[in-house]
Parts: C-alpha cells; structure tokens; sequence
C-alpha cells in the first residue's frame, strides 16, 4: 500500500481485494479438478472465482501458480494419496481403507468425479510441461509414501520379507488411478468397491 503526502495530508492509494482468496481459491480447485489444467481457460477461472483477470494474476500471479496452489489446496482438503497412513497398525486393513476411500471419495454427489492429481496433466502441449512434470512429482511422493510404509510392514513382520515393496505401492497407485479414471467415466462406487475388493485380495497375498 503506497501513503501519498498531499499538502500535508496522508492519502491511500490502491484499493484492498475486494474478494476472499481462500474462497476463490477453493473454485478454481473445483473448475481445474473438473476441466483439468489445458481445458480450463483464464475466463472459465474468473467467471468460477467471480473476479476478474486483473485481479487473478494480482493475487495469483499466473494460471499456472494458480494451478499449483489449487494442487495444494486440493491434497490439504480433499486428500493426498498415502498421507494419512498411521504410524502403526495393520499395512494390509490401512492399504484396504485407503482403496476403499478413494472409491467414496471420487464417487461423491456434486463434486467433480476422479482424483484431481491422480489423472492430472498425463499429456500436454510442449509450454505446459513444466506443470505436468509438478504433478507427476506429487504422484511420484505419493509413491514413495505407499512404498515407506510397506517396507515398515515388512520390518514389523506384517508383510512377508520377499514383498517387492516398490511394485505393490506400485501396483496401489495404479488401482486409484484406475478407479479415478472409470469413476470419471461414470462408474458408480458400488462398482469401484468391487474392483477394491480384488486389489485387497492380491495385497493380502503378501501377508507374512
């Protein structure tokens, strides 16, 4: 904010955001998470957020750091695969709860269907590569997360010692992408929840 003297006078120049960024941001999450990042373009954004261009890229710099921070905003508030694994229990009953939550989670009534990160940027036109190369490190950590915590379970005896720990977590991320892309394709969750049930079944084939 500049303070500007005039005759001795203080004056203020500029004008505060007339609008709440939290809550705009929260709809250019749903708009990207229901168009995805190239099919979204700067007026589906403004006329979402019900602002205007100006004041996107004052206060969002880019449609591509806008992106970014909805990423963010989406794995704080909606989820991120693998984050809230416990520190202990069963790997197999978490790996269960977890696919079994995906399944609920992008079949819920008015929302967008599918995973926004999961199925997010996988091909793109040559200037947005930097941004489809951010998500797949976002998938890439939750990779490593799936593949963290059954190593543990191997360590703890749960899981046999010959588990290939980086295909199974492997194997984990490539059932939620899967699901995410049929529950975008309108399957219902009674159907993700069959397929569930199958994956489960192999995981727990690795039981010690």
């Amino acid at each position: 904010m500049t303070i500007v003297k005039n005759e001795g006078q203080a004056t203020r120049r500029g004008r505060p955001r007339a609008f709440d960024r939290d809550a705009a941001l929260e709809k250019a999450v749903e708009t990207f998470w229901r168009h995805g990042y190239e099919g979204t373009s700067i007026a589906d954004l403004t006329e979402a957020m019900g602002i205007t261009a100006q004041s996107l890229y004052a206060a969002f710099s880019s449609k591509a750091d806008l992106y970014r921070e909805a990423l963010a905003w989406y794995q704080a508030h909606v989820g991120s695969l693998g984050a809230d694994l416990g520190e202990a229990g069963d790997v197999v009953a978490e790996m269960a709860a977890l696919l079994a939550g995906s399944a609920h989670a992008f079949t819920r009534p008015g929302r967008p269907r599918g995973c926004m990160v999961s199925t997010s940027v996988l091909t793109c036109a040559l200037e947005n590569e930097p941004i489809a190369r951010h998500v797949q490190g976002l998938r890439g950590a939750s990779i490593d997360r799936l593949r963290a915590r059954i190593e543990r379970g191997i360590a703890e005896g749960q899981l046999k010692p010959t588990t290939d720990s980086q295909a199974l977590a492997r194997f984990i991320g490539a059932m939620i992408q899967g699901m995410s892309v049929q529950a975008q394709d309108g399957a219902s969750e009674a159907a993700l929840s069959a397929i569930v049930g199958h994956a489960v079944a192999e995981i727990g084939r690795h039981r010690a």
